[in-house]
C-alpha cells in the first residue's frame, strides 16, 4: 500500500469515525482503524461491533493499493501534532508501514486487514427512509436526555423511532419522564419502527454534519445503517418492545398553566437551590392568574419561593414535581410560552408548546409528580 494524502483530510476522516474505536474491547484489533486503499479513494473504519463507522476519505498518488489495520492511539496523536501538509503513507516491510512528511517519517506497526471482523450491514429486505440531516439530529437533541439507564428493561434506554407513511414520532422515557419528538419531514414507505440505542444516538447527532443535506436510513429486524455524505454508520439495534407511549399521554388535563417558558425555567432554578439534594422536590401552588413555586430541605433549615403571575386557568391545585426533570424538559424546549395540562396531584402534567408556535406538533412532555407536604 502506498498513498499521498492531506494531513488534514486524514485527521478528519479518522477523527469523524473515532467514536466507533471502543475504550476496552477483549479483541485487540479492534484498537486499530481499518484502512483500505482502493478504487482511489481510502476507506477508513472503525468499530466496536455494537457501532460501525466508515467513511471515505481523498488522497491522490496511490502507487499501490491494499488494506491494513493501524493504531488508532498513535495514528491520532501523530495526525494532531503535524501541521496540514501533504504527507506519504506506505507498507515498508512485514508489519510497518511509514508515514513521510515534508521532513521527517515514523514507522507505527500494522495488522492485517484480514484479522479485522466483517461489518454487516441490513439486509436486503431492509425498509429504508431519507430524512433531512437537521430533522434527524433535533429529533435526537429533543429526546435522548429523556433515554434511561435500565439494566431489566434494555427497550428504555433507546429512542423509539415510530414510523408511518404520513410522519415520524421519536420517543424517549425513563418511566419519571417521557418525550415525543414529531416531524412529518421523516417518513417511511410503509409502517415500520425500531429502537436505537442511546450510545449510537449520540455519536450520530455529534458527527451529523450542518452541510450533510440528506441522511439515508436503511434498517431491518437486528439492524440499522445510516448513511450521509461520505460518511455510513451501522449499529446494532435493542431487541425488545418498546411501550405503548400514546396511551399514557394524558388527554383531558383540565388545570391549564400557560407562562414564558424562561421564565418558569429561571424560578425554577433559584427555587430548587433549595430543594432537598437527594430528591430535588418543588411544589407548584397554582390558582387563577397566579403561581408559588416552593422548595425546602428542613435538615438543612434551607427554603425559598417565588410568585409568579401567569396564564392559569382551572381549579386551586398542590402539584409536586422533581426539579431536575422539570428543568430538563424546559431547558430542551425552544418555544417561547409553554403550557402545562394538569389533572390533579396524582397524574401526569402534559407539557407542550403554547398552540400558536409553530412547534405545536412536534415536542411533547410528560412529567410524573411526586407527593409533597
Amino acid at each position: 500500500m502506498e498513498f499521498n494524502v492531506s494531513s488534514a483530510g486524514l485527521l478528519k476522516g479518522i477523527l469523524d469515525v473515532s467514536k466507533a474505536i471502543p475504550a476496552k474491547t477483549a479483541l485487540p484489533i479492534l484498537e486499530n482503524f481499518l484502512f483500505v486503499l482502493k478504487d482511489g479513494q481510502l476507506e477508513v473504519t472503525a468499530s466496536d461491533q455494537e457501532l460501525t463507522l466508515r467513511t471515505v476519505v481523498a488522497v491522490d498518488g496511490i502507487a499501490e493499493e491494499g488494506s491494513i489495520a493501524v493504531p488508532a492511539r498513535q495514528m491520532m496523536d501523530l495526525l494532531k501534532a503535524l501541521p496540514d501538509q501533504p504527507i506519504t503513507i506506505k507498507t515498508a516491510g512485514e508489519g510497518s508501514f511509514e508515514c513521510i512528511w515534508s521532513n521527517g517519517n515514523s514507522s507505527l506497526p500494522y495488522f492485517p486487514a484480514a484479522d479485522y471482523p466483517e461489518i454487516k450491514g441490513a439486509s436486503s429486505d431492509a425498509i429504508s427512509a431519507t430524512v433531512p440531516a437537521s430533522v434527524i439530529a433535533e429529533g435526537i437533541g429533543s429526546t435522548i436526555y429523556a433515554t434511561a439507564d435500565d439494566e431489566m428493561r434494555p427497550a428504555m434506554n433507546g429512542i423509539f423511532f415510530d414510523m408511518d407513511p404520513e410522519s415520524t414520532t421519536l420517543v424517549a422515557s425513563d418511566s419519571h419522564k417521557l418525550i415525543c419528538y414529531t416531524t412529518r419531514e421523516f417518513k417511511a414507505p410503509e409502517k415500520a419502527s425500531f429502537i436505537l440505542h442511546k450510545k449510537p444516538a449520540g455519536v450520530l447527532k455529534s458527527i451529523l454534519d450542518k452541510d450533510d443535506e440528506d441522511v439515508t436510513i436503511a434498517f431491518d429486524s437486528s439492524t440499522v445503517v445510516f448513511t450521509f455524505g461520505s460518511t455510513m454508520m451501522v449499529c446494532r439495534l435493542i431487541v425488545g418492545k418498546f411501550p405503548e407511549y400514546r396511551k399514557v399521554i394524558p388527554q383531558n388535563n383540565a388545570n391549564i398553566l400557560k407562562i414564558d417558558r424562561n421564565q418558569l425555567l429561571n424560578t425554577v432554578r433559584r427555587v430548587a437551590v433549595c430543594a432537598n439534594k437527594a430528591s430535588n422536590h418543588i411544589k407548584f401552588d397554582l390558582k387563577n392568574g397566579q403561581i408559588e413555586i416552593t422548595a425546602q430541605d428542613l435538615g438543612f433549615a434551607l427554603a425559598a419561593y417565588e410568585k409568579l403571575e401567569c396564564d392559569y386557568n382551572g381549579g386551586e391545585l398542590s402539584i409536586g414535581f422533581k426539579s431536575s426533570f422539570l428543568i430538563e424538559i424546559l431547558s430542551n424546549m425552544t418555544c417561547g410560552t409553554v403550557v402545562m395540562k394538569f389533572a390533579d396531584p396524582r397524574r401526569a402534567a402534559l407539557i407542550v408548546p403554547a398552540e400558536e408556535e409553530e412547534e405545536s406538533e412536534k415536542i411533547c412532555g410528560i412529567l410524573m409528580p411526586i407527593m409533597v407536604s
